[in-house]
């Protein structure tokens, strides 16, 4: 559980900043290859992307806050917003998967506090990271892929 929690912790990063629809694009048009959406995601939420957002598919332009109405706020927002079943990554969706999980979200939302002094060790953890450099990394295009 420890581990899933700095994990959870550090998703609530996601209370920040912004992604293009591209990031989203199969989750609204094409969740299993049959053009459907998926089923995990609130289906106004989803609607309203669809019809405000990302008007297609293709869409590499169009921005989309990562937290609604608190994108530039360090908040608990995210969380309330993965409660609903409005996390715009299918990573933010997963969240909700055990019950493990959902209690750890529920226990960040009782205490801005608690998620705050968290988040920082969560964050000297992954400072902790050996970074690769030059050749021995790379800047990942889709940060849940590897490069081709």
């Amino acid at each position: 559980m420890f581990l899933t929690t700095k994990y959870l912790t550090s998703s609530g990063a996601h209370t920040i900043g912004v992604a293009h629809c591209t990031s989203i694009s199969t989750r609204l048009y094409n969740f299993t290859g049959k053009g459907d959406t998926d089923p995990t995601l609130d289906s106004d939420y989803a609607t309203n992307l669809k019809t405000l957002k990302c008007k297609n598919i293709n869409d590499n332009t169009t921005l989309l806050e990562m937290d609604p109405g608190s994108r530039d706020t360090f908040d608990l927002g995210y969380y309330k917003q993965v409660v609903k079943r409005r996390g715009l990554f299918h990573s933010d969706a997963a969240l909700l998967s055990s019950s493990t999980t959902t209690s750890i979200i529920t226990k960040q939302l009782q205490s801005t506090q608690g998620f705050f002094a968290e988040f920082a060790k969560s964050m000297e953890k992954m400072g902790r990271i050996n970074l690769k450099l030059g050749t021995q990394g790379e800047i990942r295009k889709h940060c849940a892929r590897v490069n081709n």
